[in-house]
């Protein structure tokens, strides 16, 4: 499918989960590079982590704003409110929406179901109501990796059938997408879905492995490495995965026509990952070297004294690997970083927020 380029410049663009990690890092690179225009961020500041990372993240953006030619405005709320989304479109119209606003985690969901469909389903439901009613030039969401289940084929390609979950958390991703088809297809909606893949960097989310278990190693505890360690992640920093938001903004699926007569959904769905599976013990390795040469753990730390191996976890899958040749064929995105050197990014800004105490 062709796509249709996307100006940014001097438009209004609506980025939902804006304080959250992906959203943080996307808003900042919005205000320093666009020369005009409005970005909106909404989110509803909920403590599924500690909120002071939140805050954090936004006072960051609020700096960045403050030098901006691009205005700037925050709006605290949920997209599960249908009456607050639907103003907001009303008042703002914005062009591009890229709605990064989710319920997150795979292990939560199996005991906190309701936010899930609260968030996830209903959310992004109310998003793709008030994209029908005010027309958006393009819709770019949040799916997941967690949607392929426990899928024996690898790499992943967003060609093969994801029809048995292993997670609410996967089921309502994947929700997500068949609505956005059915949108894209019955109101002409343009619409992309990015399936993430293990995305870790600085200020990222507490609860994801990386960082949990910098915080149970700084603490002296012991961490638990799921399946004995024989796990495989296509882990992605979070510089590379903005870079591909970014590029996939600015290239919305072409409308068309079928034989039919009838519009061809303008739909698309993308894997965005490193493209590289790491293994598990292999990045724990790396993890703690870093560590160390941060100065967050001391030079003689003993880390197999600190490592417990474990069985895998309900909702858990082995392996994660990203095809992603169709976004680097339709796009040209290409991760860049290595892990090592996102991993001594995170190390490094772990030590001045949590140790230095700079956050």
């Amino acid at each position: 499918m062709g796509k249709q380029p996307v100006a940014l410049n001097n438009k209004t663009i609506l980025v939902t989960g804006s304080p959250g990690f992906i959203g943080s890092y996307l808003v900042r690179r919005l205000l320093r590079e666009l020369t005009g225009g409005t970005v909106i961020s909404l989110d509803n500041m909920n403590d599924y982590y500690d909120p002071r990372l939140k805050e954090y993240r936004l006072a960051q953006l609020e700096r960045e704003a403050a030098s901006s030619l691009v205005r700037h405005v925050f709006i605290k709320g949920s997209i599960a409110d249908k009456v607050l989304v639907d103003d907001l479109f009303k008042t703002y119209r914005p062009a591009v929406v890229v709605n990064l606003a989710a319920q997150a985690g795979v292990r939560y969901s199996i005991d906190h179901p309701d936010v899930y469909i609260e968030a996830n389903i209903i959310g992004f439901y109310n998003l793709l109501e008030a994209c029908r009613h005010y027309p958006v030039e393009h819709l770019v969401y949040a799916s997941s990796s967690s949607v392929y289940g426990g899928n024996k084929k690898v790499p992943f390609s967003t060609e093969d059938k994801v029809d048995n979950p292993v997670s609410l958390y996967a089921a309502t991703k994947k929700s997500d997408e068949l609505l956005a088809h059915s949108y894209s297809k019955l109101y002409n909606i343009p619409s992309t879905g990015l399936r993430f893949f293990t995305v870790y960097g600085p200020a990222g989310r507490p609860d994801m492995f990386y960082y949990s278990a910098t915080n149970k190693l700084a603490a002296g505890k012991t961490i638990q490495i799921f399946n004995y360690g024989n796990c495989k992640r296509d882990f992605t920093y979070i510089d590379d995965i903005v870079e591909g938001i970014l590029r996939v903004m600015k290239g919305a699926p072409e409308k068309a026509v079928g034989e039919d007569g009838l519009p061809l959904p303008p739909y698309a769905v993308y894997n965005i990952g490193g493209g590289q599976p790491e293994n598990l013990l292999d990045f724990i390795s790396t993890l703690q070297e870093e560590l160390v040469s941060a100065g967050v753990l001391p030079p003689d730390y003993d880390f197999e004294a600190h490592r417990e191996l474990v069985g895998m976890q309900p909702g858990d899958v082995p392996v994660t690997y990203a095809d992603s040749e169709a976004l680097e064929r339709d796009y040209g995105f290409v991760p860049r970083i290595t892990i090592r050197e996102g991993l001594r990014r995170f190390s490094r800004w772990y030590k001045e927020y949590h140790i230095d105490g700079r956050g």
